[in-house]
């Protein structure tokens, strides 16, 4: 497989850490977004977005948006399950990353960010703003709902690894990156801890990728 990504990319960060739990091989494409080779001819053939991550399968089908190359590395190699056995639990850890991919990540990536210091005049004291409203608000409320669960536990759903990790590692990864106040998610710092120090999460880190830089 070949995994399109840029090393700082939250979404590409998560496919990292996904494919290394699974222990799945890959080999990776780094594409430069400060560069805008995301926005390449050669690129948008692959994807039509110009986002990353890309993922090119064995068969050389290109997956493109990570929840949903998440959901079919999930379906294509159940043996290291990422999601709890009950629909219940199942719902529960989909929304905790849907809070992550829905509501926080997409109005505080690069190309939103851009826009508001840029376009809406807002400068990096108005981005920096934005990005740390949008970031405390999304992780009050997911501090508030692990309380009872992560309590059992060192993961997001107590003894057992989910994609709930796998999505919150990296959101957590650039709030601290934009000196974002953790002080008040103790549970979320915990989680973000204690995963950092399983390989599966250090060999993804964005400082451990070919392109870092």
């Amino acid at each position: 497989m070949e995994l399109y990504s840029y090393f700082r990319s939250s979404a590409a960060y998560r496919l990292r850490i996904a494919l290394n739990v699974k222990g799945i091989s890959y080999q990776q494409v780094p594409v430069n977004l400060l560069k805008g080779e995301h926005k390449s001819a050669n690129y948008l053939a692959l994807n039509s977005q110009g986002l990353v991550p890309s993922l090119k399968t064995d068969n050389d089908e290109v997956l493109s948006q990570s929840p949903a190359i998440l959901e079919w590395l999930e379906e294509t190699f159940p043996d290291t399950s990422l999601l709890p056995s009950s629909s219940l639990e199942r719902a529960t850890v989909r929304s905790w990353c849907n809070q992550i991919a829905c509501d926080i990540h997409p109005i505080c990536n690069l190309r939103v960010l851009n826009y508001v210091a840029e376009d809406l005049g807002g400068g990096s004291e108005g981005k920096l703003a934005w990005l740390h409203h949008w970031i405390t608000t999304g992780f009050g409320a997911l501090e508030h709902q692990l309380a009872d669960v992560q309590s059992q536990g060192n993961f997001c759903y107590g003894k057992q690894l989910t994609l709930a990790d796998i999505y919150l590692i990296p959101q957590v990864f650039n709030a601290l990156r934009f000196n974002v106040d953790m002080a008040g998610f103790p549970r979320i710092m915990a989680i973000y801890q204690h995963c950092n120090t399983i390989p599966a999460f250090i060999d993804a880190q964005p400082a451990n990728q070919p392109d870092a830089s």
